[in-house]
């Protein structure tokens, strides 16, 4: 008796019948894809026709080895045609089709349903193995058609953000301002301005984020040739879920020394204006790199990552510019070793974080004694130079005496013209 039997197989990520809607439209949009995302999908159905192309088959079983993370459900069938399954062990499966006898040019189809939850991801694909076989002999060139292998690529499919903000958002520096706001470190002269970073990634999945990078760039000079202006202090990640890297800055106290006289720092005063950006994003642009490594973040897991570090107000009194706006920015990438997808769902992958410092425009005290000084001899000057210009086109050369005698003259004829009157 010449036995044939063909087994094909079919795997895609179905529903289960008693499914909701939304979860059935989930599955759809899954099948065409060529992998299986982690945790995206609850069951999965492997599809398989069984065909005899000879005589009756007697006792024909099929087998089924299968992943051990794989939990078996039920087996479904398109008709009622006498299949009957058993689970011989956690990964084994055998089922028996149209016992005794598998009738010649029959065909049975089935679907072998398995809880996918509890897959970790370890493993880089479900692998099935397939055979089927009866108590009738077959043909050497037929048997090889008896076996199949299927595998699927087991994927983290992952959409992951970011957030950042700082404390404070803005503070004011300059020599008149109360030092107490300031941080004074032991054995160093300089006035540092505490900030307080914090940033949060998250993983919105549906697969678990099995490893990610983030980068952090802050503006840390004022000049390509500039002295370096922030110190880190320390770097914190939650639950002890990563690791930062970064570079330290060995001279953190450091203050510009310029020859400057008084009057250089006077004009400095009054041409403190103007509002300069400090931004990574631009070219030629200075920056502090810290680079976060973090580990495995489940399914809307937040992570989150604090920074405590310290910003050298004296270097930014020698800037000429009354407000500078720090602008850092932050981005999160999930680490392509770990087979990770990445899919948009509209969250941004990046975050930028502004702070400003503004000079509170109030010279020192010995400017001030200056400037008053300068405005009164300022002020002399100018009435000297009204006074001379005014002596120039005689305004100080006037006839008094002429005038005078004039007067004189004119009240003596007065008198004698009255003495006349009378005298007649």
């Amino acid at each position: 008796m010449d036995d044939h039997r063909e087994s094909r197989l079919n795997q895609s990520p179905a529903p289960l019948m008693e499914w909701h809607e939304l979860q059935q439209k989930k599955i759809t949009r899954m099948e065409s894809k060529q992998y299986l995302a982690l945790g995206a999908v609850k069951n999965i159905s492997l599809n398989v026709t069984i065909s005899n192309a000879g005589d009756d088959a007697y006792d024909t079983n099929v087998f089924f080895n299968f992943s051990r993370e794989l939990y078996f459900i039920k087996v479904w069938q398109k008709e009622e045609k006498g299949i009957s399954c058993e689970l011989l062990e956690l990964d084994f499966l055998k089922c028996s089709v149209g016992f005794p006898f598998m009738r010649s040019q029959s065909k049975y189809h089935m679907g072998v349903i398995f809880d996918t939850s509890h897959l970790s991801g370890e493993e880089e694909s479900l692998t099935f193995l397939v055979t089927s076989q009866s108590a009738n002999p077959e043909h050497d060139d037929t048997l090889p058609d008896n076996n199949l292998h299927l595998h699927m690529p087991l994927i983290h499919e992952v959409d992951t953000t970011i957030t950042g903000m700082i404390s404070p958002s803005s503070f004011e520096y300059g020599d008149s301002v109360d030092t107490s706001r300031f941080v004074q470190l032991e054995d160093m002269e300089c006035l540092f301005q505490p900030l307080n970073y914090t940033f949060q990634v998250i993983n919105t999945g549906p697969s678990s984020l099995p490893g990610s990078t983030v980068h952090i760039l802050i503006p840390n000079r004022l000049s390509s040739t500039g002295v370096e202006m922030f110190l880190i202090l320390d770097i914190m990640v939650g639950q002890d879920g990563g690791n930062c890297s970064y570079h330290k800055n060995p001279t953190p106290c450091t203050i510009p020394q310029e020859k400057e006289n008084i009057f250089h720092t006077i004009f400095a005063f009054f041409t403190k204006s103007g509002r300069e950006v400090l931004d990574c994003d631009r070219p030629g642009r200075p920056c502090q790199i810290i680079t976060c490594k973090l580990s495995s973040m489940a399914k809307e897991e937040t992570r989150s990552i604090d920074l405590r570090m310290l910003l050298n107000t004296e270097i930014l009194k020698k800037d000429s510019s009354s407000v500078i706006q720090f602008v850092t920015r932050a981005k999160v990438a999930a680490d392509r070793n770990f087979r990770v997808v990445e899919v948009s769902n509209g969250l941004s992958e990046d975050t930028t974080v502004v702070f400003e410092a503004l000079h509170n425009q109030e010279p020192r005290g010995y400017v001030v004694g200056w400037i008053i000084a300068i405005s009164l001899l300022v002020g002399i000057l100018i009435f000297l130079l009204l006074a001379v210009l005014l002596w120039k086109m005689g305004f100080f050369r006037r006839r008094y005496k002429e005038i005078i005698e004039a007067e004189k003259n004119r009240k003596d004829s007065d008198e004698s013209w009255d003495w006349l009157q009378k005298s007649q």
